[in-house]
């Protein structure tokens, strides 16, 4: 047997190769059509589901069990019970073995149009216990997959037709807008995921739900022997009514007011919100100012001591002591407060002036400059230095000035006596004989 082996090796490792090959490919096959080896791999745990039918299920086929659309099984076999009732049994991984319990549901769904089945499995609740390998879902936690025909037929024929004309409008509309229609559905995700989470709230509290349904059917039961007095409720309830009927107006302007409150409120709590971004900062920065405060005080507290018998013994009985004289002044410390506002725009205008007077738009001297624009100050100096000059006796240009801007009468005479050659005095001889002017008389 060696010696032929040996004298044929090359084929004898040829047959090993292809047998190699070929067990490799069955085994994946074997895999990808879901079926089990019972020394490779661990037997699986089994759950079964009554049904009220089974139609479509073909074990075998690759049909599977998914939670969530993850798929954590197949569908081992169907059997039909002597109470007319099918039940599947599902052949589960057996990491998931502490997956599924004991209030567990299970649906049958099409993946295709073509009844390619697959059982879509709700493991339960935590307060329910785990499944046992061999357990039973009970009918009322089981739902077959419904057929259109079925659906159709429990409709009466106008049903029917008008079921019929709606899908051929809905047909024609959505023509061409599977898109739009998609964004549409797309935008109610957000609500179809909140009444999930709310149907799955309440399908947890079914034990509550039937206990707050006893507790109404008892309280119904009570307020039927209770006549007169849910009369008496109800009449109290009628004048309670009738009384807010009768404040319809006032509610109404309540009602009114409403928007511009919340318009305000809007408002302040905008404003309020802005301060707030502006306090966090602040108060974070704020934190060692208050750790600095604390070692301030601590250091003061010697100085406080010490000034303390001073405060008593000096500055108190000077303070009162200058109590009288600040009641004395208070009347007044009033009234300057009253003038204040005027006392403030009398000195601003005031302050406009000066400004005004002591502007200069050239500034310093620019020697470059051969002439520059004084301010008002200066020319107001020399328009002064001119008066003095163009208004003074003894102007070079006689007296005349000085006689018609501000002359009296002694002046003109005592004029006249020092020039009586001048051709002015010849003039002002007239004025000073005038009886109208200066009384008459001799000049």
């Amino acid at each position: 047997m060696r010696r032929a082996i040996f004298k044929h090796r090359q084929d004898f490792l040829a047959i090993v190769a292809l047998m190699a090959i070929g067990l490799s490919v069955a085994y994946y096959i074997l895999q990808h059509q879901r079926l089990r080896i019972p020394i490779l791999e661990d037997k699986p745990f089994i759950l079964r589901a009554e049904y009220q039918t089974a139609q479509a299920v073909t074990p075998g086929q690759g049909q599977t069990v998914r939670v969530s659309g993850v798929r954590i099984g197949d569908i081992g076999k169907v059997e039909l019970q002597r109470t007319g009732r099918a039940v599947i049994t599902m052949e589960i991984d057996r990491k998931y073995d502490d997956l599924v319990h004991t209030d567990a549901t299970a649906l049958l769904r099409p993946k295709t149009g073509l009844k390619d089945m697959f059982i879509e499995l709700d493991p339960g609740s935590h307060e329910a216990p785990l499944a046992k390998n061999d357990f039973t879902l009970p009918l009322r936690n089981t739902l077959p997959d419904v057929n259109p025909d079925e659906f159709l037929a429990s409709l009466d024929r106008d049903t029917r037709d008008y079921l019929k004309l709606l899908l051929n409008g809905a047909a024609r509309g959505l023509k061409g807008r599977g898109n739009d229609l998609q964004d549409a559905l797309a935008r109610f995700e957000p609500t179809f995921r909140d009444i999930a989470a709310v149907s799955g709230e309440v399908s947890k509290r079914r034990r509550e739900l039937r206990r707050l349904i006893h507790s109404l059917n008892r309280l119904n039961t009570e307020v039927a022997t209770k006549d007169d007095d849910l009369s008496e409720l109800i009449t109290t309830s009628s004048r309670v009514f009738r009384a807010f009927a009768s404040e319809s107006t006032n509610v109404s302007a309540t009602v009114r007011e409403l928007p511009s409150t919340l318009r305000q409120a809007t408002e302040t709590l905008d404003k309020v919100d802005r301060m707030a971004r502006i306090l966090g900062p602040t108060s974070d920065k704020l934190v060692p100012v208050a750790g600095a405060i604390v070692r301030a005080n601590r250091s003061t507290t010697p100085m406080a001591l010490e000034a303390a018998p001073l405060l008593r013994r000096d500055i108190r009985p000077f303070v009162r002591e200058l109590r009288p004289l600040m009641r004395d002044l208070r009347p007044a410390a009033r009234d300057l407060a009253a003038a204040e506002p005027g006392l403030t725009r009398s000195f601003t205008v005031l302050n406009h002036l000066f400004n005004l007077l002591a502007y200069n738009p050239e500034g310093r001297e620019d020697p470059d400059k051969a002439t520059r624009e004084e301010g008002y100050l200066f020319h107001l100096a020399w328009l002064q230095h001119q008066v003095v000059n163009l208004f003074s006796s003894g102007d070079a240009h006689g007296p005349g000035r000085p006689i018609t801007i501000g002359g009296t009468c002694a002046t003109a005479r005592g004029l006249v006596a020092g020039q009586p050659e001048s051709a002015l005095i010849t003039g002002l001889g007239g004025v000073l004989t005038d009886p109208d002017i200066c009384g008459g008389g001799q000049p």
